[in-house]
C-alpha cells in the first residue's frame, strides 16, 4: 500500500472530530475546517473524510439523513432520532444472543458488525 501523504487539513479533520460526541455531517466538518482553511472546498473535505474512513481511522454513520462522522473508531452501537435526526453512542456490550451466530448460520468469517437503533431522543420525548 503506498504511503500516505501528510496533510495539514486531514489533520484538522481528524482533530475536530475528536473532540466532538455529536457525529457531525461533513458540512458541519467543512464549516469547522473553513475557520483554519479558508479555501477549503466541500469536495476536499468529503474526500478526506471518505479516506479516513476507508482507512479506519474514523467511523462513516450512514443515516437516513446526512452521513455522519465519528473519531471512534472502538465497536459501538449507534441511535438515530426519527425526529430531530441526532446520533448517539448507545454503550453497551454485544447481547450474548449474537455468540456464535457466525458458525451456526454462515460458513464464512464475519470481521465487523453494524447494528444501528433508532427511536425518539431523551429530547424530543421530552417536547412531545
Amino acid at each position: 500500500m503506498a504511503t500516505l501523504k501528510h496533510s495539514r487539513q486531514r489533520d484538522c479533520i481528524k482533530e475536530f472530530l475528536m473532540g466532538r460526541y455529536d457525529h457531525p455531517t461533513a458540512d458541519m466538518v467543512y464549516a469547522h475546517v473553513r475557520e483554519e482553511f479558508p479555501h477549503i472546498s466541500l469536495g476536499t473535505v468529503y474526500r478526506n473524510l471518505s479516506l479516513l474512513s476507508e482507512i479506519g481511522e474514523i467511523q462513516k454513520i450512514v443515516c437516513d439523513g446526512p452521513d455522519r462522522f465519528d473519531a471512534n473508531t472502538e465497536p459501538h452501537y449507534h441511535f438515530t432520532c426519527i425526529h430531530c435526526g441526532a446520533v448517539e453512542d448507545l454503550e453497551f456490550e454485544t447481547p450474548p444472543s449474537f455468540d456464535g451466530l457466525t458458525p451456526k448460520h454462515f460458513g464464512g468469517s464475519i470481521h465487523q458488525m453494524n447494528v444501528s437503533f433508532s427511536g425518539t431522543c431523551a429530547a424530543c420525548t421530552k417536547k412531545s
